[in-house]
């Protein structure tokens, strides 16, 4: 395959992985940690009304969605990617970084899991996925 091709499927993989891990994630999180009576999790406006009600608890759950949504996105596009390319794993992090940015303006979150979401989710997630990639010997 034209390594620019494979390039390209990689980080369009990484992305759809990575984002059906997070959305899976953040689908049973109630079912993981019971959220506040009426909270509706696929409602944004929802999630506006009810943020004064999360506890820290409450904030795990998104944590892990954005990082092991990011780590899954980066390892898929990592195995894939060509040998000099290994570095997409970053793009990857930094589309998830820019939707986790936006999603943290508009619902307004306490500080400290704005904090730590986007210094702890996102590029941290890249790095370890590509210190944990094989070595590619081709590509």
């Amino acid at each position: 395959m034209n390594p620019i091709a494979r390039n390209i499927v990689a980080v369009l993989l990484g992305i759809v992985i990575g984002g059906s891990v997070n959305s899976a994630l953040v689908s049973i999180s109630g079912d993981i940690i019971a959220l506040p009576d009426g909270f509706d999790p696929n409602d944004p406006e929802s999630l506006i009304k009810y943020m004064p009600l999360f506890e820290t608890k409450h904030f795990i759950m998104p944590f892990l969605s954005h990082a092991l949504g990011t780590f899954a996105g980066a390892i898929v596009t990592g195995l894939i990617c060509t040998k000099k390319s290994n570095n997409l794993v970053y793009l990857i992090s930094g589309v998830f970084f820019l939707g986790g940015t936006i999603m943290l303006v508009m619902i307004s979150s306490p500080i400290w899991f704005t904090i730590l979401d986007l210094v702890g989710a996102y590029f941290p997630m890249a790095w370890l996925a590509k210190k944990l990639l094989p070595k590619k010997s081709i590509g």
